[in-house]
């Protein structure tokens, strides 16, 4: 991996272009058929009017039908052209977003703040979550589902069998750009920050509105009937207006009597008509898809109730929602549920397609989420072609990486190193001067290994790592509202590492600067006696110091602990570093030039 290393910047930049062009077009067309829209509209009601002001209602009627089928048409035609207007717009927007990000700019993305947890066993010093994250450049999911997944997968190590299904999906969809895009882009029409979808999950398992108002349900169809009869009679002056009247104040007093059981009905839909509405076009670009891989199979599979697919059974969800949302407005609210128990009726459409379809709701939703997520690291693989998908090792604690790099640390900068290891009980000590670059050593290996165990590929040429619980101790800080100084909250942080490393389960660990809270000398007896407590647990792992005495347990222990340094140079008033990793301890320490470059004044005699 080097400076020269293949970019997919060009195709994104044309694309960005491609796509801004057909935006115009569309916004051009649409704003034509708005100026015809107004001239069919005039001219209507110009013809309209001629007639009926000379006595000619018959064509006066018929021209006010003619051109309102005319003025609808061309209303869908202008709806149409705007939602490819945006949708362009937002295609070109993804392209540039592409760009952004090889630019190294994550500053615009989701950062997944929100699952940002101090108390996780290495999420907080790795960069997971959080400003320039790896979350913020990898994640392309829409749906609030989508995210959550994606940050689960980040979270927490999948087993072989599901990494290797994962990068065979990713394998399959990652030079389909143009699938890939549409998926991204169809979910942005209706994108959600806030995620209802717990709630109306919920509800969707609870018993319908007429399950125990069936006396209702008759009144619903009949009074309609009868209602809209009395109104055609009194039109034709066969019954007196008090008796439709009548009728129409006993149907709005039924919607009157439950406003409150409607209203948290709607209040739910309104929330959710976007979200669903949504989920309706993704789905159907993935439905419209064959694949071949296992995993996407399986997925693809389960998008279908008794052969029928998802995004029809949501559409239909999706457009009851509509209807039901239509009597927000006060004035259509009076007329249809004055004359049509409209609102009775959506509702028991709900309650039907609750019974018949709710079923597959979530199942869809949840599909989707986990296509998005294989879509997010296909488009991260994608943009970064020169990184590699790793190989899940058989061999307990096995590592092996061949010029590992730091994802984050973008690619004028990056510097990459190689190194392997294997085997339960061993430890890695990396000694060096300030700044010299095991902080971040550490958390190349630790980031690169999240990725793996996500199903991703890698920043490195080679990579191969055996499944394993990550743990880190890097960052520990005072916590001044539980009166907690660092040193405290590195010993529970330790601690936690040690009851991690009483199960069964392997666990990698990364410790940068241990114990730093204390004195030289505890400092050196407590890094030694946890290296050693390690040792004989399965685990094996990373310890970063300036303890150079710390290196002597090579010698000590050979075979399992060896030394590695990253080092500096000084040049004059220059410190220069190199950022390679090089067997052995360091041989270079650079504390005091540091302290000298800012000005306090040292005495080398």
């Amino acid at each position: 991996m080097n400076h020269s290393e293949p970019t997919p910047e060009p195709i994104f930049q044309k694309r960005q272009h491609d796509f801004a062009l057909l935006e115009n077009t569309f916004r051009r067309k649409a704003n034509q058929i708005s100026i015809l829209r107004l001239s069919i509209f005039l001219a209507g009601a110009a013809l309209a009017g001629w007639f009926f002001y000379n006595g000619e209602n018959t064509f006066g009627f018929i021209a006010v039908l003619v051109f309102y089928f005319a003025f609808a048409f061309l209303i869908r035609i202008h709806n149409r052209l705007q939602y490819n207007q945006e949708h362009n717009r937002i295609l070109s927007q993804l392209n540039a977003e592409e760009i952004t990000r090889l630019q190294g700019n994550l500053s615009a993305f989701d950062d997944g703040a929100r699952y940002q947890d101090n108390q996780h066993f290495y999420t907080s010093d790795l960069d997971v979550f959080g400003r320039h994250s790896l979350f913020a450049l990898v994640s392309r999911a829409v749906t609030v589902s989508g995210k959550n997944l994606l940050a689960s997968w980040f979270q927490k190590a999948a087993g072989k069998p599901e990494i290797l299904t994962r990068q065979a999906a990713v394998q399959e969809i990652l030079n389909d750009l143009e699938w890939r895009q549409q998926l991204e882009a169809k979910a942005r029409h209706y994108k959600r920050k806030t995620d209802h979808l717990p709630d109306f999950l919920n509800w969707l398992a609870q018993p319908g509105f007429f399950a125990e108002r069936k006396w209702l349900l008759v009144l619903t169809f009949l009074l309609p009937l009868v209602t809209v009869s009395a109104l055609a009679w009194w039109y034709l002056d066969q019954l007196s207006g008090y008796v439709p009247g009548g009728l129409a104040f006993v149907q709005y007093m039924f919607h009157a009597k439950f406003k409150q059981a409607k209203d948290e009905i709607q209040e739910k839909s309104e929330d959710l008509h976007k979200e669903v509405s949504g989920y309706v076009s993704a789905l159907e670009h993935i439905e419209s898809c064959s694949f071949k891989s296992e995993k996407l199979q399986q997925l693809h599979g389960k998008l279908y109730l008794n052969n029928i697919p998802a995004s029809a059974s949501i559409k239909r969800l999706a457009s009851i929602l509509d209807y039901l949302s239509a009597t927000q407005n006060v004035y259509l609210n009076l007329l249809v549920n004055s004359l049509l128990m409209w609102d009775f009726f959506w509702l028991w459409r709900l309650d039907n397609w609750k019974k018949t379809s709710a079923a597959l709701f979530e199942p869809a939703v949840l599909t989707l989420a986990e296509v998005e997520c294989l879509a997010s690291l296909a488009a991260f693989q994608f943009a970064n072609p020169a990184y590699a998908v790793p190989e899940i090792s058989d061999l307990p604690f096995e590592i092996q990486a061949s010029d590992l790099g730091h994802p984050l640390i973008f690619v004028s900068e990056r510097v990459t190193n190689s190194f392997a290891t294997s085997g339960a009980g061993r430890s890695l000590i990396i000694t060096g001067s300030n700044m010299s670059g095991k902080s971040t050593f550490l958390r190349t290996v630790g980031l690169n290994m999240v990725l793996a165990y996500s199903g991703a590929a890698v920043c490195a040429k080679q990579f191969k790592a055996y499944p394993m619980q990550v743990f880190t101790a890097m960052r520990t800080e005072d916590n001044l509202a539980e009166s907690t100084s660092s040193f405290y909250a590195e010993l529970k942080r330790l601690k936690m590492l040690l009851e991690l490393t009483e199960k069964p389960e392997p666990v990698f660990y990364f410790l940068d600067e241990i114990l730093k809270g204390t004195n030289s000398k505890d400092r050196h007896l407590g890094a030694v006696a946890l290296v050693k407590q390690l040792h004989k647990r399965q685990a094996s792992g990373m310890v970063s110091t300036h303890d150079l005495e710390l290196g002597n347990l090579e010698n000590e222990m050979p075979g399992a602990v060896k030394n590695y340094s990253f080092n500096s140079k000084i040049e004059g008033d220059k410190i220069i570093f190199d950022y390679k990793l090089t067997k052995g301890i360091c041989g270079s320490f650079n504390a005091s030039k540091l302290m000298q470059l800012m000005g306090i004044a040292i005495d080398e005699a």
